[in-house]
């Protein structure tokens, strides 16, 4: 999660590339427009048989799924021809914004049906927040605190349920392949959630620089992973690291426990380190992260 050891490294970041906190956040988010349609941010891997080789066409649009609770806002895209497998992308703490529908665009060049959500529509629509610098601005973490109050873990469930439902209905996926979750900070532990609800239709789950995956309760994600048949990708921040020590070996344990296909991996870098509006974005450990996760993706049956 976002935190103090987070603001820390967060400054250390930002004062090696010359930038205050508010300069760095007009930047990124002016600068999301030209990355959309610039060189790739992500390292294009080498892709499976098939699918072509280097980024294809997307289109894209807004959408609205229909859950328990509401109505859940999103940004869907995918390949312009043809169908494929689709992905459900959880953004960190700051919520759906252009950060991630340029990160959502460039997972689709990769040959993916890419449905990023916004996790807060309990609450509001997004952008709840343009960066991730604005939850560090002066009352950004009370803006967020009722609506990050509102989710709970059944209520992740049952968007799951819900997303499934609605990615399977869409023309352009693939439904003759399984789906694959991902989620950043806060949203880290919604992957094994998602594969824990719906385990027959999710085959991959990504955790990028996540948090509350070791929570010592029994609906614990890393307790989640028992009954499920999905593959797992854990990408852990250097800083994190040093903060929770045992949680690598505690993840990889319960993955053996569950019987499930599990990486846990360390990366030389800060919390947030992929997503590409935060003061630490890497982007070589950011891609290498993506390219792990690609790799799980195209073994999903």
């Amino acid at each position: 999660m976002c935190d103090e050891h987070t603001l820390e490294a967060d400054e250390r970041n930002l004062a090696k590339r010359g930038f205050s906190r508010r300069e760095f956040a007009a930047i990124t988010a002016a600068s999301m427009t030209t990355l959309a349609a610039g060189t790739p941010v992500f390292a294009q891997p080498a892709p499976p048989s098939a699918k072509p080789a280097g980024p294809v066409p997307t289109s894209e649009m807004a959408v609205t799924v229909t859950t328990p609770d509401g109505k859940m806002d999103g940004f869907f895209v995918y390949p312009t021809e043809g169908k494929h497998p689709a992905v459900i992308m959880w953004p960190d703490i700051a919520g759906l914004r252009d950060a991630y529908k340029v990160m959502a665009r460039e997972l689709a060049a990769s040959g993916y049906a890419v449905l990023a959500v916004n996790q807060y529509y309990r609450s509001a629509k997004a952008p709840v927040m343009n960066t991730i610098s604005d939850f560090f601005q002066p009352g950004g973490r009370d803006k967020l605190a009722p609506m990050m109050q509102a989710i709970t873990n059944p209520g992740i469930a049952s968007d799951a349920k819900a997303l499934v439902a609605w990615v399977d209905a869409q023309p352009q996926v693939d439904t003759a392949k399984k789906i694959a979750v991902e989620g950043y900070c806060m949203t880290g532990g919604y992957g094994v959630r998602c594969a824990n609800a719906v385990p027959g239709r999710i085959g991959a789950a990504s955790s990028f620089h996540g948090a509350g995956l070791v929570t010592g309760q029994p609906d614990s994600p890393d307790q989640l992973m028992k009954g499920t048949t999905a593959l797992y990708l854990f990408a852990v921040a250097h800083n994190d690291d040093i903060a929770r020590p045992q949680e690598r070996d505690q993840l990889r344990i319960a993955a053996e426990d569950a019987g499930v296909g599990a990486r846990v991996e360390l990366f030389a870098a800060d919390h947030g380190w992929c997503t590409l509006d935060a003061p630490s974005y890497d982007k070589e450990e950011a891609n290498r992260a993506r390219l792990l996760s690609l790799f799980n993706y195209s073994k999903m049956g």
